[in-house]
């Protein structure tokens, strides 16, 4: 251990690093349930889907363990599950094949980047403000994505979506919720998988949910999905918009959760740089190359992680025994295919109230940051399309610098993003 992860190095002892590494698999274990349930919409085989979430959450997190000897967990992103969903399968009219190989064309894209160093380029193009609201306007979709799940909100000819009714598995859902959060403002770690569990057990007890027939099982096969992807099918005039989302959030989320956790793990050099950020953004767009192939959406680096650091973790022992955890519940399958959309559903609420924070970033008394942000947070929810949200955001900011006059604020890279933003609506 001492060889591989060089714990003297970094300060800290197995135990430690094992302790840390199980608090950030209990804080971020709810993709589990999570995961299947969102992409099993499009017509996914839902056991294939469990087993294929907890494998590439595996393989992504021993990447960064041994690639980067980091303290990070990957996992399928939330956010870029609900735009593989909603957005690009379900609202575009893909099937999942093709939704597979854009992950991958997209993946692929990412790591080209990433090696290249056109990816700080990037990064420098987009302005600050616009990030942060993507992310705000991912967290406001996916809270309404829950609480269409769980009934909470239902369409109406009238006014398109009204309140639903209070059934059992609404009260069970907004039960569920209210433990969450009870548990989050505790600080309880693992507040959110704890809740999931609650609110199923509620649901057996009132008869929404049926026990399974054994607990410990082989994990069902990932043959229904696994090397389907459709790379060639993927290569559509109507895809680039998506292609070019898809690695966006991908890796303005990996950014922001690296930065988040890069001070408290001491991954800060002297010059006040995050060590090794390079490796680790190669680790995830290889986790979700990988992840295309077994057959989920983006793999990404959960800010869970910073969960474990807390608590000590410093180095890639912590992500190792993570990435154990999560093929230990691989053979937990039966348990985790009973848990109903109304447990998972206060789940994406939860996550939306943390990513919509974002906002308290974004100077909204300055109209000329306002309207491109506000454009993008609005459009996600309302066209259910976190790549629409994203174009009209982007397309809205150029505008307004040729507005004020001063286009020389626009970046070259910045006209090559407004274009397939304007590419990507055309093809709606």
């Amino acid at each position: 251990m001492e060889k591989i992860f060089k714990l003297k190095e970094h300060g800290t002892t197995v135990k430690q690093e094992v302790i840390a590494g199980i608090t950030t698999f209990l804080t971020m274990a709810y993709i589990i349930f999570v995961n299947p349930s969102i992409l099993s919409l499009t017509g996914m085989d839902k056991g294939a889907l469990i087993t294929v979430t907890c494998l590439a959450s595996a393989i992504g997190t021993g990447i960064t363990a041994f690639w980067v000897n980091a303290p990070l967990a990957m996992a399928p992103g939330m956010g870029l599950n609900a735009f593989f969903t909603f957005t690009l399968v379900l609202g575009n009219g893909a099937t999942w094949q093709e939704a597979l190989g854009v992950v991958f064309i997209s993946g692929i894209i990412f790591l080209g980047l990433t090696f290249s160093g056109l990816r700080e380029k990037i990064i420098e193009a987009i302005p600050e403000a616009l990030r942060l609201a993507v992310g705000a306007g991912i967290g406001l979709f996916i809270a309404f994505i829950g609480m269409q799940s769980m009934g909470l909100i239902v369409t109406n000819p009238a006014t398109v979506v009204a309140l639903g009714k209070f059934n059992t598995s609404v009260v069970l859902g907004l039960v569920g919720f209210a433990i969450m959060g009870f548990l989050e403002m505790r600080k309880v770690k693992g507040g959110i998988l704890i809740g999931i569990v609650i609110t199923t057990i509620l649901g057996v007890v009132f008869g929404e949910v049926s026990l399974p027939k054994e607990i410990i099982s082989s994990p069902p096969s990932i043959a229904p999905i696994a090397l389907k992807l459709d790379i060639i099918g993927a290569i559509k005039p109507i895809f680039l918009g998506s292609i070019f989302s898809f690695m966006f959030v991908d890796l303005f989320d990996s950014l922001g959760t690296i930065m988040a956790c890069a001070h408290e793990a001491e991954m800060i050099d002297e010059k006040g740089k995050i060590k090794n950020v390079s490796k680790i953004l190669e680790a995830d767009a290889m986790a979700t190359v990988i992840g295309s192939l077994l057959g989920t959406s983006t793999t990404t680096t959960f800010v869970e992680s910073a969960s474990g650091i807390a608590v000590g973790g410093r180095t890639g022992l912590t992500a190792l025994t993570t990435a154990i955890l999560f093929v230990v519940a691989l053979f937990f399958s039966p348990i985790i295919g009973i848990v109903p959309p109304f447990a998972t559903a206060p789940a994406l609420m939860l996550v939306g109230v943390y990513m919509f924070k974002n906002l308290l970033d974004i100077d909204f008394h300055n109209i000329e940051v306002a309207i491109p942000c506000f454009l993008i947070i609005i459009m996600m929810p309302l066209t259910y399309s976190i790549s629409i949200g994203i174009a009209f955001g982007f397309i809205s900011y150029i505008l307004v610098c040729l507005f004020k006059g001063k286009p020389q604020e626009i970046k070259p890279i910045m006209w090559a993003i407004g274009f397939f933003s304007i590419v990507e609506l055309m093809f709606k």
